[in-house]
């Protein structure tokens, strides 16, 4: 019996494994094609008499193209994609001890490295034959933004499974309370105790900690995204230079090809006036010999005329 049950327990764990691998696909999937490869998964799922996992799988939303951008940068950078989940966890802790300046310093930061992100994603989306517009990019923008203030949102974007696009909290705002969360407030205290400086020389120590944290979470990610960026840089350089071997091989092919045809013709022309010459030289052949012969004949004639 305990052999049973452990078989039991590893069927339904691969069977579980088999349906998140299909969601995982499926929401990999480009949103037009979404739907019918929907139905082929759960299809499949009934076939192999997985009902439950099929239904499951029926149960799944096509994402607009803004959460299924989302998705393919969460999946084609993974590394990336863990920093920035990482870059938001320092933010909301430094945002809960940091005044207006710091808030809007880390802001500022937080603005950059969003507007990299976005358009490391749209370049994806663009490789994956999907042209994002204007407000479809904003929406990518607006739903990272979310996953900086939000642990929620953060969860929602690490699962790779977004249906729509998130918005931020609206306590995003420089100056404003830590996003996610209610304003903190400090809890009373007794009149006649106030804090001793001991104590607010820790705090703002931490303060100091946690800024410190969030500015060098900050500047990994934007230097890492500088990275990114330098290579694609490069590769569009190379591409660049490329496109342009491939137009000067173009263009010599084409000038060859010329050449071929002109001296394919000069050929032509060539064999042609060579079978004219020869007939020429045959005619001319043929117009001797019957010269030679009459020229004979003449002869014999005249000989014999001067005999008679």
């Amino acid at each position: 019996m305990p052999r049973k049950d452990v078989r039991g327990k590893q069927g339904a764990g691969e069977a579980g494994a088999e349906v998140e691998a299909a969601l995982d696909e499926l929401y990999a999937t480009p949103p037009a094609g979404f739907v019918a490869r929907r139905e082929e998964l759960a299809l499949r799922a009934r076939t192999d008499g997985r009902a439950q996992d099929a239904r499951r799988i029926h149960a799944a939303r096509r994402p607009s193209l803004a959460a299924w951008t989302a998705n393919l940068l969460r999946r084609s950078l993974p590394q990336e994609s863990q920093r920035f989940l990482e870059l938001g966890e320092a933010l909301r802790e430094a945002y809960g001890t940091l005044d207006r300046t710091g808030i809007k310093e880390l802001s500022v930061q937080r603005r950059s490295v969003v507007a990299a992100l976005s358009g490391q994603a749209a370049r994806l989306a663009a490789e994956a034959g999907q042209r994002l517009s204007a407000s479809v990019r904003q929406e990518v923008e607006s739903t990272l933004q979310a996953v900086l203030a939000d642990p929620d949102a953060a969860a929602q974007w690490a699962a790779g499974r977004l249906e729509t696009a998130l918005t931020p909290p609206s306590d995003l705002l420089p100056g404003s309370a830590p996003p996610g969360k209610a304003a903190r407030t400090a809890p009373a205290r007794p009149a006649d105790r106030a804090p001793a400086k001991g104590e607010l020389a820790e705090r703002r120590r931490e303060r100091e900690r946690r800024l410190a944290r969030a500015r060098e979470a900050a500047e990994a990610a934007e230097e890492r995204l500088g990275e990114r960026r330098a290579e694609l840089a490069e590769a569009d350089r190379e591409s660049g230079r490329a496109g342009e071997r491939h137009e000067r091989a173009e263009g010599e092919v084409a000038a060859a090809e010329r050449h071929l045809h002109a001296a394919r013709e000069e050929l032509r022309l060539s064999r042609q006036e060579r079978r004219e010459a020869e007939e020429r030289r045959r005619a001319a052949a043929d117009a001797l010999a019957r010269a030679e012969r009459e020229a004979r004949e003449a002869a014999r004639e005249a000989e014999r005329r001067s005999r008679g």
